[in-house]
């Protein structure tokens, strides 16, 4: 069975949204109790992906992405009307998807693991597609 939902996440400017639970509702929606979830975020300049959420952490994983790929340096996509080729470049590392493990109806998260939505181009309205593939 497949099933598909989403989710609209208002972020701001540059961000770490935490949408795990919100993800664990709309694969608990679907009746599917073991199988494979797959998160994904049809946006360039946002990313998915699991990780741990302690603040420093997280503060940490949003400097090293502004370091890596900072605002303004002359990139050749911002030369035209978009100024937002950071974006594009940290979701290059982030990567715009992850699938994770359906058993029992839940996310197979370790202990510290939750899902994120990495904002880099706020604020804006983000759409997250949910899709489940499973057995009831």
């Amino acid at each position: 069975m497949f099933k598909s939902k989403g989710i609209t996440v208002k972020t701001g400017d540059e961000e770490l949204v935490n949408i795990t639970s919100r993800v664990s509702e709309k694969l608990s929606e679907t009746g599917i109790e073991n199988g494979f979830c797959l998160v994904f975020c049809p946006h360039t300049t946002a990313g998915i992906f699991v990780n741990e959420r302690e603040s420093g952490l997280k503060e940490d994983m949003l400097s090293f992405l502004k370091e890596t790929a900072p605002k303004g340096q002359g990139y050749k996509h911002d030369r035209g009307p978009e100024t937002n080729a950071h974006a594009h470049i940290r979701n290059m590392l982030t990567g715009e998807s992850t699938v994770l493990p359906v058993e029992d109806g839940k996310l197979v998260l370790g202990t510290w693991q939750n899902v994120f939505l990495l904002e880099s181009d706020g604020p804006r309205t983000r759409n997250v597609n949910i899709y489940v593939m499973g057995e009831n």
